[in-house]
């Protein structure tokens, strides 16, 4: 019984920490410098998709920015996920497409990142969990 507990104390820690360091390099390396960017006079940005410059820049800045918020703090991490997996799979697959495997790796860690979070949730130490404790206990 107090191994199990302890399993599941530490994937909560782990799945803690997994998400602070993922959305928090996501949103300090990508994010942020994208919302400057789309914050600031005409931005320049791919267009990966042919949805113009400034819809491809805010969807990232929404994905990378405000969805790696969310995935820190674990709230709709799931949901939260989506864009960001999109995102990753567009870089990795669309712009970086025809780039040798090196310029694609981050991409790819990154989008197997939050497919691991989509999968497992966030744990218990997050909101998602604040939120499904206390409607267990009401």
């Amino acid at each position: 019984m107090l191994n199990e507990e302890i399993r599941e104390n530490s994937r909560d820690i782990g799945l803690l920490f997994f998400r602070i360091m993922i959305g928090g390099l996501m949103i300090v390396g990508h994010g942020y410098g994208k919302l400057m960017d789309a914050t600031g006079e005409a931005p320049k940005f791919a267009d990966p998709l042919g949805l113009g410059e400034g819809v491809s820049l805010w969807l990232a800045v929404g994905a990378e920015f405000f969805c790696g918020l969310l995935v820190i703090v674990g709230l709709a991490t799931r949901l939260a996920c989506v864009p960001l997996v999109i995102t990753m799979v567009v870089a990795a697959f669309i712009v970086h497409g025809a780039d040798p495997l090196g310029d694609k790796e981050m991409a790819l860690v990154y989008g197997s990142s939050f497919v691991l979070l989509m999968l497992t949730g966030p744990g218990r130490l997050s909101l998602d969990g604040v939120i499904s404790f206390l409607r267990r206990d009401a």
